[in-house]
């Protein structure tokens, strides 16, 4: 592939390839019956040109040099067509000639099919408690992504990315209460992510805390103290964080797909996001996270950003084109879920920094509130800003002691104003990595994977209530 690339030809500038190989396999088990293998394959390049100030771009799935030549050669007539027409001018100069590779993290741990299929059947065999457990399911997806970028320059850059992730569910039904708890574990890594998650023996575990639900109360009504565990934190860290700060979207790029920003450009050095106790980090070298990478897909190099210091709004999530765009700092966060599809302004490893609270502080501290964890169900306003999370497990907390599951939790709150109720961040004792690999946004859709990691955190006064309202 590389001497392809490098037959190319044109009086383009600047031009570039984009070169993804993917190749994603799952296998699963529902109830003790294993289901068919899945296994996808997806290779193909994206090729960039500009041409004095203009810019095009043609994806194509011939990667042999005549093919590849003739994505050059349209994308180089693009760039022709729209130079001073474009919104910025793009600058070959301000570009440069990127080299370096990136590989995730892998123990090198080997597991054939027959030994995935005992691991999902054990799994699944110990989830059937009794028969109120009406439904279970155990999978296994393994992805490995290798990414080639190349410029006229002489910049190249590989990275080859592993992702083992292990999910399972379980559902517990009685009359017409069903309620489900559930094990997703979102990680850059091989095999041995299996015993980082706690996969081995979490069926039974599952199945135990499905059927407390079944037995529980509704969560309580009114406002009061919020101790949200790492899990959800990730989702509220998700939407009212790293969706709002995505430059391109206060920019407007998303307003007729999904949604824009209620933050604004002039909010960044002054505006306060939430309480001193808030600080947020862009962290794509984190390499045990999901979305985790050296080089962002136009090559930008990936480092470690603040964008909340002290509560305190700092930089945006915005890859060049938007710096330049709104003549602000960014960070190394433009990137496409595939090879037909151009990189935009996209979070990847967006994270809370720990506090100083233990766990026990945090719940020793609340006179009153609810301790939720693992997200089941989300809604959130086109700005961003108001929002409302359901979870799937819920403990009340009165005068500093946990006191017994209560089942549909949910909160509500604006996120321009909910970080400012954090009154407690916790420690290292109870930061956790997750992620999500269903992210969407652009318009052709491009769904990509993120990681976040957080501590347990407390909020106070927000807005609680249970299922039945």
């Amino acid at each position: 592939m590389h001497n392809e690339l490098r037959r190319l030809r044109s009086d383009a500038s600047f031009w570039s390839v984009r070169v993804h190989d993917e190749k994603r396999e799952t296998r699963s088990m529902r109830q003790d019956t294993l289901e068919p293998p899945r296994l996808s394959m997806d290779r193909g390049a994206m090729v960039s040109a500009m041409v004095d100030g203009g810019y095009g771009y043609c994806a194509t799935g011939d990667l042999s040099t005549a093919g590849l030549q003739a994505a050059l050669d349209r994308a180089s007539e693009w760039a022709r067509a729209t130079k001073g027409k474009s919104v910025v001018r793009f600058d070959p100069s301000q570009i440069g000639a990127p080299k370096g590779e990136y590989q995730s993290p892998d123990s090198g741990k080997k597991l054939n099919a027959g030994e995935i299929h005992d691991l999902l059947a054990q799994e699944c065999r110990g989830a059937k408690l009794n028969d109120r457990i009406v439904e279970r399911f155990a999978a296994l997806e393994v992805v490995e992504d290798e990414r080639l970028y190349v410029t006229s320059t002489g910049g190249e850059v590989r990275q080859r990315f592993r992702f083992t992730v292990p999910h399972l569910r379980v559902t517990a039904n009685q009359g017409t209460d069903t309620q489900s708890r559930s094990l997703d574990f979102a990680r850059q890594g091989g095999f041995e992510n299996l015993d980082h998650s706690a996969f081995l023996g979490s069926g039974a575990r599952l199945a135990d805390e499905a059927l407390q639900l079944l037995a529980a109360p509704n969560c309580p009504s009114g406002k009061m103290d919020l101790l949200l565990m790492p899990d959800q934190m990730m989702l509220q860290v998700h939407e009212s964080i790293g969706h709002p700060l995505e430059l391109d979207r206060i920019l407007g790029d998303e307003r007729n797909y999904a949604g824009t920003s209620f933050v604004t450009p002039e909010m960044f050095g002054a505006y306060r996001y939430g309480s001193e106790l808030l600080n947020v980090t862009y962290d794509p070298t984190a390499r045990e996270e999901l979305a985790s990478f050296g080089y962002d897909d136009e090559g930008t190099q990936a480092e470690k950003v603040w964008l909340i210091r002290d509560g305190i709004l700092v930089a945006p999530l915005g890859g060049r084109l938007s710096q330049l765009r709104a003549g602000l700092t960014g960070t190394a966060n433009s990137r496409a879920s595939g090879w037909n599809r151009p990189p935009i302004d996209r979070m990847a490893n967006l994270n809370v920094e720990p506090g100083s609270a233990s766990l026990d502080e945090m719940v020793t501290s609340i006179r009153r509130g609810v301790l939720m964890r693992t997200n089941v169900s989300w809604s959130i306003d086109d700005s961003r800003n108001k929002f409302q999370f359901g979870c799937e497990w819920g403990e009340r907390i009165e005068e500093g002691r946990r006191v017994g599951v209560v089942k549909n939790p949910n909160y509500r709150g604006v996120s321009a104003t909910f970080w400012r109720s954090l009154r407690a961040a916790g420690d290292k004792s109870t930061f956790e990595v997750h992620g999500t690999q269903y992210c969407g946004k652009g318009e052709p859709n491009q769904v990509v994977a993120c990681g976040h990691a957080a501590p347990a955190c407390v909020f106070a006064g927000v807005e609680v209530f249970g299922g039945s309202e």
